[in-house]
């Protein structure tokens, strides 16, 4: 199996924003069969709504930084799903991608044969299990997962963690996670199990009165983050901050990931990195300072500088929509052209109406997934105020692309937002004119 029929053979098994089963059976069943991979290395598991990538790749810097032989699993990828894996920061080889994926899909068609299953594993199961076997065979000696959906029955928590992690909470996925605040917080907190150390960014007093619930159940005394104050700004939207580690002070630390909502997940992160250190793995005061600084994050607050300049924000619910817009309030003064697309079951009117009116101009476009707001849906949520002669709609990510750039001017900014799916379409498209051009 080469890398496109692994690929091939994945999106076969239903698109994953449509596929998807949340339950652990499939998933232990499946690892039991390849060997149990995810008993060959210790764990951290992170669950929430907004933060909970940042978060991981902010642990994962640190823990590098630190020496520890460290493997991401995060979700969804930008452009190529090998961006899922990473192992000591480099994402996996298509080579070894392939490999994995057919020794999984092998395991998987055995367990339905024999009837240990009724029908193939889902397209995140397998790509978790894929992760998970990946690092038993890279000899990782710290997994960070990133949840995908929930917790309870997500995939990843088959890997049974001992330090988890929860980032903010808020409105999203309700058709999966429940309808209010606590319901979402009752999922998402189910990881916590008795034994483990638990870390909580800060909440709402109605998520927050859940986790606190959950871990009192489970004989766990949560360690409670709490919202920060910068002690200086950088340029560019990088903020400073002081704060204490079992190590001793650390002042002044830009963090590498742009934006005010980044210095909660930051300290998420040092929590963590404190729990892991209890436990024996050995982090330091200066790899935590060196983990926040060069910490990345693709797709979140991302500027490619240009004439105009790029700005790739993900922003996928009201929650992270309000974070984009704040941080253009704060470090924008230019004319924004924002490019929107989003998936048809997010919250489209609360998100238009906290980025809309920044825009200058606004485009509105179509993604290519099944799951994606059409273009009737996009212009229904436009709020009812906004300059109906500032829109316009494009018929493809392409298309948008080419509109805004035929409109900014040299020192404004191009704004793409609304989902990361949209954000990979995008820069999928850039990259491959900067490597035509270069091969000109």
């Amino acid at each position: 199996m080469n890398f496109d029929q692994a690929l091939s053979y994945l999106l076969s098994l239903g698109h994953e924003t449509l596929s998807i089963k949340l339950g652990l059976t499939n998933t232990e069943r499946l690892l039991e069969s390849l060997g149990n991979p995810q008993k060959d290395f210790r764990a951290v598991q992170i669950a929430g709504t907004n933060g909970k990538g940042s978060t991981a790749a902010f642990l994962e810097s640190i823990c590098r930084a630190s020496g520890i032989r460290t493997g991401l699993f995060t979700s969804p990828h930008l452009i190529s799903i090998t961006e899922r894996i990473k192992i000591n920061g480099e994402q996996i080889s298509e080579e070894e991608f392939a490999r994995m994926t057919a020794a999984v899909a092998e395991a998987a068609a055995s367990l339905v044969k024999r009837g240990e299953l009724q029908t193939l594993p889902t397209f995140f199961e397998h790509v978790t299990a894929i992760g998970l076997l990946a690092f038993r065979e890279a000899k990782v000696e710290l997994a960070i997962l990133e949840t995908g959906l929930g917790g309870r029955l997500d995939s990843t928590t088959a890997a049974k963690a001992e330090v988890v992690a929860i980032t903010p909470i808020a409105m999203d996925h309700e058709e999966y996670l429940g309808s209010t605040i606590a319901e979402i917080a009752a999922e998402k907190a189910a990881i916590i199990h008795a034994g483990v150390t638990a870390v909580v960014g800060p909440q709402t007093s109605e998520a927050l009165d859940v986790i606190i619930s959950r871990c009192k159940a489970q004989g766990v005394r949560p360690i409670l983050t709490q919202t920060q104050t910068p002690s200086r700004l950088a340029e560019n939207g990088r903020y400073e901050i002081t704060f204490e580690t079992a190590h001793g002070r650390c002042e002044n630390v830009q963090l590498g990931l742009r934006g005010r909502h980044q210095m909660d997940n930051a300290m998420v992160a040092v929590s963590l990195a404190g729990a892991l250190s209890e436990r024996g793995f050995p982090i330091s005061k200066t790899a935590i300072v060196r983990g926040l600084e060069t910490a990345e994050h693709p797709g979140r607050l991302e500027l490619w500088h240009g004439e105009p300049t790029l700005l790739f924000d993900g922003a996928h619910n009201p929650a992270a929509a309000r974070t984009l817009r704040d941080y253009l309030e704060e470090f924008v003064k230019s004319p924004v052209t924002m490019i929107f697309g989003a998936m048809k079951d997010k919250r489209l009117q609360e998100m238009s109406s906290l980025l809309f009116p920044l825009a200058a101009e606004l485009i509105l476009t179509e993604i290519d997934n099944p799951r994606a707001a059409s273009q009737k849906d996009l212009m229904g949520a436009v709020p009812s105020d906004f300059d109906r002669t500032r829109i316009r709609v494009a018929s493809s990510v392409r298309d948008a692309l080419e509109k805004a750039r035929e409109i900014t001017p040299d020192d404004g900014l191009i704004c793409i937002t609304g989902s990361l799916y949209l954000i990979g379409a995008a820069q999928a498209i850039l990259n491959s004119e900067t490597r035509r051009i270069a091969h000109q």
